[in-house]
């Protein structure tokens, strides 16, 4: 007998699929043809190619070298002692095994999105949301905290040239006895009017300052050398190998950024043939003075008195040569160095929010493109009035350590990303392998866990504060609408 409540059916006609189930929208992949099919599309405008090999090598210099060499030095030497040294190398081995995993994603996938974006292809919409939001921690975060170290040498400056400083209600921040850090927003503010003009002009300004910065940190090892003293190096891991791996942890901060010719994958003239080479190029550039300059440092002066000042090189300049100029000189070079920073790593933030709001995931107004110069401007706006007011507001040393255990997440995300492409995508053309694949992304990851593992427990907290706040972000605005659920309706 037939089920008269039944709805009548027409012959050959098939029911609707059922919609797919969380779990399944959840792990929605964006297929690497459509991202690189969008490549540069904005709302209203499009991103402009206009950076080669040399640009984006010099935006990845200029996002990563100075801020462990110029501002973080003096909290990881206390921790260390002369094993500094050694804890620069550790982080650096970190940034490498990512580094090449970056550079095969980087050839394969060259789009704004970096991590987020090789995630998105691999792993699933939640993961590249997670990703997108450590990403988030990493730039936004790291530009208040390099800017927090800029003031603290710009004081050094205006003192060695006109005997005034800025008061330290206005130079630094509540917690470090200031009340608001004005130098910080200031030099935030200075880089939102570069990347106001465009990608190609603020490329321009910035390997000018690069340049600066390298000469600056080669006239110190030339100088500093001439303190040297071997007794310094007795002891040389005074606090073990816990010590070294609490400031290995602390440095990896000065590594940070080193990802950011990434983030231009969608203005590079060439990304697939570039991005490689720029990311590469850049760190053993970065790494190799970075040592130089930790081995200079801790010769010239006995671990036990550094303190956590973040003008510390220049304060060794001064007693080596028993004169200001010197210091001064150098003060004035990481003023430009440190903006340098600022500048590159702010605008690597605007291009991951850019490919975020591009997937539906953060709102539109980040995807926005001004007709005339190519920038996203409202986005621009946005972040740096965002990321000038917290370094304003928060002490340096708890923006570093942030910044660090989100980068070491979304690093450990890229090791795995790499391993997942390759099987799954074994065909796709690839400018750059990563050799002893998956043992040295393998590598890459359990290095990040370890060196995450070393930050403290309040950091962890934060951290977990902060991704709890993304989740509920997420649920709330990107799950719905999300470019890929339109088409699973």
């Amino acid at each position: 007998m037939l089920d008269q409540g039944a709805p009548p059916q027409n012959p050959g006609q098939t029911a609707a699929p059922a919609p797919p189930g969380i779990g399944a929208r959840l792990m929605r992949r964006k297929p690497v043809e459509r991202l690189v099919a969008e490549g540069g599309q904005g709302e209203g405008g499009s991103l402009r190619r206009t950076l080669g090999l040399w640009q984006l090598t010099m935006i990845s210099i200029g996002a990563t070298l100075g801020t462990g060499i110029f501002v973080v030095l003096g909290e990881a030497v206390p921790k260390a002692g002369p094993a500094v040294t050694l804890a620069f190398v550790i982080a650096g081995l970190t940034a490498l095994f990512s580094a090449l995993s970056y550079a095969e994603l980087a050839g394969t996938i060259p789009v704004s999105g970096s991590s987020y974006s090789y995630a998105y292809a691999t792993m699933g919409e939640l993961i590249a949301w997670i990703c997108g939001w450590c990403l988030v921690l990493e730039y936004g975060v790291s530009v208040a905290a390099v800017a927090v170290g800029w003031g603290e040498y710009l004081n050094e400056l205006l003192d060695g040239t006109i005997g005034v400083t800025i008061p330290a209600a206005l130079s630094a921040p509540p917690g470090d006895g200031g009340v608001f850090n004005l130098p910080a927003l200031i030099v935030v503010l200075l880089a939102m009017a570069f990347l106001l003009g465009g990608a190609r002009e603020s490329a321009r300004a910035n390997t000018v300052m690069v340049i600066v910065k390298i000469a600056a940190l080669v006239l110190f090892c030339a100088i500093g050398v001439q303190g040297f003293r071997s007794g310094n190096y007795d002891n040389f891991m005074p606090l073990g190998m816990a010590g070294v791996s609490a400031a290995g942890a602390t440095l990896f901060f000065s590594y940070i950024g080193f990802d950011a010719a990434s983030t231009a994958g969608e203005e590079a003239k060439n990304a697939q043939r570039d991005l490689p080479r720029a990311i590469m190029l850049s760190l053993v550039i970065v790494t190799a003075l970075y040592v130089l300059v930790a081995a200079v440092a801790v010769g010239a002066k006995p671990w036990k008195n550094f303190t956590d000042s973040e003008a510390a090189l220049a304060q060794i300049m001064r007693e080596v040569t028993g004169q200001t100029f010197w210091g001064t000189l150098l003060a004035f070079c990481a003023v430009i160095a440190i903006a340098s920073v600022v500048l590159t790593v702010l605008y690597g933030q605007t291009r991951i929010l850019f490919a975020m709001s591009r997937d539906g995931l953060v709102p539109k107004v980040f995807a926005k493109v001004h007709p005339k110069t190519g920038a996203p401007r409202a986005n621009t706006l946005i972040v740096s009035l965002f990321c000038g007011v917290l370094a304003a507001a928060i002490p340096l040393g708890q923006l570093a350590d942030a910044t660090s255990i989100g980068t070491l997440f979304a690093f450990a995300l890229v090791n795995v990303a790499v391993v997942v492409l390759r099987r799954t995508k074994p065909d796709l053309p690839r400018t750059f392998r990563v050799p002893l694949s998956p043992v040295l992304p393998a590598l890459g990851f359990a290095f990040c866990l370890w060196m995450m593992g070393s930050l403290s427990a309040v950091t962890w907290v934060v951290f977990g504060v902060w991704m709890a706040a993304g989740l509920v972000f997420y649920f709330l605005y990107g799950y719905r609408r999300s470019r890929l659920a339109p088409s699973e309706k």
